[in-house]
């Protein structure tokens, strides 16, 4: 229901119990003194699938966790009321010293039960050196074929750099979905 870190009313300082509000919604952290309703929100995080002149992609090996120790695209969270495009290109200078030119949306993922949101962008290197930075141990250009697929940290990161490869190009919601 919610995160175990929410047990008190923000407000008041209530406990907060868990109510469903709607038929056929989840239920929500509710405050039991003041009936304040939590919504827990996802978090948005951008990722940018980097290629150089030669055609390899800038992947990075994480020193932080979630995948610690696997193989990511650069990316991060977007900061409240920064453009997720602005997001993409800071992470890319952050995480891999990388200047970038953003070429397109690769797509947008999401999946059951995990809280961040995930834009992947393709992207070109135009400046700037590839380099391990704050969050990295490593950082490497990958040629299409050696792409460390069973040492990749998420879903998104398999997802995007799959995409990417297959040159698909984003057409709005997946065919057949319903909520």
């Amino acid at each position: 229901m919610h995160h175990e870190s929410w047990r008190f009313c923000p407000s008041c300082g209530g406990r907060l119990v868990p109510r469903r509000l709607k038929a056929g919604e989840p239920e929500r952290p509710v405050c039991d003194r003041c009936g304040r309703v939590i919504y827990l929100d996802p978090k948005v995080a951008v990722g940018t699938v980097i290629t150089n002149g030669e055609g390899e992609i800038a992947l990075v090996r994480r020193s932080i966790e979630p995948g610690y120790g696997k193989w990511v695209f650069p990316g991060g969270y977007v900061d409240r009321g920064e453009e997720p495009q602005v997001a993409a290109v800071r992470e890319a200078r952050e995480e891999a010293g990388l200047e970038i030119r953003l070429d397109g949306l690769i797509d947008i993922y999401a999946y059951p039960g995990a809280t961040p949101i995930v834009i992947v962008y393709a992207a070109s290197a135009i400046g700037g050196l590839l380099e391990a930075a704050d969050e990295s141990l490593e950082a490497a250009w990958y040629g299409p074929h050696a792409i460390p697929w069973d040492e990749l940290a998420f879903p998104s990161t398999r997802d995007g750099l799959r995409d990417h490869r297959r040159g698909r190009p984003y057409t709005g919601p997946r065919q057949g979905w319903a909520p």
